[in-house]
This record gives C-alpha cells, sequence and structure tokens, in this order.
C-alpha cells in the first residue's frame, strides 16, 4: 500500500508560479515511475507529467512543456510539480500517482495508487 497526498495547490494570478508537492508513505516509490494528471471542471483526467524512477526520463503533456517541471527526491519518497507562467485553462484538480513499474506513461491505467488531489485555481 502506498499513500500520496498532494499539496501547495491553492488560488494565484495568470503569470503566477506555483510548486507543488506529493509526499507519499507506505511502500518506497523509488523503484517507480511518478506522475501527475490534472482535472478540469467537468472534463476527464488527463495526463500532465511523468519522471521515471531515476529522474532520467520526463514526460509532459504539451499544454505544459516549458511551463511545467517535474522531479522527485527518491531520500524524501517525494514528487514535485514546479509550475511557471500560470494560465487560467491551468485551473484544475492535479492529482499524483504511482506507476504500476518503472515504465513512463502518460496513461491512467499505467499508475495505481493516487492521492487526493489539490485544487490549483488561476484567475485572469
Amino acid at each position: 500500500q502506498v499513500q500520496l497526498v498532494e499539496s501547495w495547490g491553492g488560488l494565484v494570478q495568470a503569470g503566477d508560479s506555483l510548486r507543488l508537492s506529493c509526499a507519499t508513505s507506505g511502500r518506497t516509490i523509488s523503484s517507480y515511475t511518478m506522475g501527475w494528471f490534472r482535472q478540469h471542471p467537468g472534463k476527464e483526467r488527463e495526463f500532465v507529467a511523468a519522471i521515471s524512477w531515476h529522474s532520467i526520463t520526463t514526460l509532459y503533456a504539451d499544454s505544459v512543456k516549458g511551463r511545467f517541471t517535474i522531479t522527485r527526491d527518491n531520500a524524501k519518497n517525494t514528487v514535485y510539480l514546479q509550475m511557471i507562467n500560470l494560465k487560467p485553462e491551468d485551473t484544475a484538480v492535479y492529482y499524483c500517482a504511482k506507476g504500476r513499474n518503472g515504465g513512463v506513461s502518460q496513461f491512467q491505467s499505467g499508475y495505481d495508487y493516487w492521492g487526493q488531489g489539490t485544487q490549483v485555481t488561476v484567475s485572469s
């Protein structure tokens, strides 16, 4: 079992930055891909970013490339999502997820544990 808790979402203005954290406990995540997804109001959850267990490989949705950066600290069992130049369309609930294995995936089926999410609201 793995527990994931996202934090540091909030209300910001367009152009601002936020750094989300995902603290994990229970089973170590050091051997697994980790990902971030988001869900806009009234829409399905979508992929944002993923990082391999050794941080060598990262994958981003086209909509966030160049603005979002995913990192991880395996010693702290924590994953981060640095977001800069935020836009109103980034408003969503952001979820952290643990991958089923070490392969980097943009598909929800590639993840088996999920956090409860943290709200990010970007005003124009």
